[in-house]
């Protein structure tokens, strides 16, 4: 079992369960003293929301923002792409955007970053008991804690600003933590390809929308070709819904009638 297995693992059997109504202690802010330490040799896991956020942030394209700042492990036992953030090659490997004064992308800054100390579980079972939870993430090095300000996981939140984040974390849940992932199943090699395009590589994604022969296949609503191409939060809800037909053959598209019967265009 990987080290991320083992800590799902332990987070799903010993962790308290937390509400949004649940308090703790916590501040992170220059002056507590392991300020930023907690920026280095860590792998922060980017969500598709993250990697729109920071490449916009940047102004950079989806592929010069993936191939400059992050990572893509390979697994054999991988069931579909993820990305890690990249950290620097130095001594302490830290993040690419810390600096003394904090992060540099900080209203940019990933989901993971944005919700620490607290974490959220989703266990994907079947019984009432087993549904999303918060927990906290106490580690030694972390001085946080020792501050006096209290929380609540609500007040947390709001005050992060995570809305935006787990709305499309919640869309990018209904991918990964699909039925067709039962059993370690695994995505083939040109679904794999799909899947990190629709998520990560919005702007390669964009472009075969526009250059192959993707709009002579589908049948879209009025309106919508001009917002996915205008703006990446469209481009991404419309790709993490293309991916459920895709990946898994839900009907979430309608094929245009041409194309079922195989007209040439």
């Amino acid at each position: 079992m990987s080290e991320i297995d083992n800590l799902k693992k332990a987070i799903l059997e010993n962790y308290p369960r937390l509400s949004n109504d649940d308090t703790f202690q916590f501040a992170c802010r220059p002056g507590v003293p392991c300020f930023n330490q907690c920026c280095a040799d860590v792998n922060i896991f980017l969500t598709p929301y993250d990697v729109l956020r920071l490449k916009n942030r940047l102004k950079m394209d989806s592929d010069d923002f993936l191939n400059a700042y992050t990572l893509l492990p390979i697994d054999e036992h991988q069931n579909y792409p993820v990305v890690i953030l990249k950290m620097q090659e130095n001594e302490i490997k830290n993040c690419f955007f810390v600096t003394e004064q904090g992060c540099s992308v900080y209203t940019d800054r990933p989901w993971a970053c944005r919700y620490y100390p607290v974490g959220l579980a989703s266990p994907k079972e079947d019984t009432p008991a087993d549904q999303d939870f918060y927990f906290l993430l106490q580690e030694e090095v972390c001085k946080g804690f020792e501050e006096k300000r209290q929380w609540s996981i609500r007040e947390w939140k709001a005050d992060q600003g995570v809305e935006k984040y787990d709305e499309f974390g919640q869309l990018f849940k209904e991918i990964t933590l699909h039925d067709f992932f039962k059993g370690n199943k695994q995505l083939d090699p040109m679904r794999m390809e799909m899947f990190h395009m629709a998520c990560y590589n919005l702007d390669k994604f964009r472009r075969f929308i526009r250059e192959s022969s993707f709009m002579k296949r589908f049948d879209l609503e009025a309106g919508l070709m001009d917002k996915i191409m205008a703006d990446d939060e469209e481009l991404l809800r419309f790709g993490l819904h293309w991916l459920k037909f895709a990946l898994f053959g839900e009907p979430t598209m309608k094929v245009k009638p041409a194309a079922l019967r195989g007209d040439k265009p």
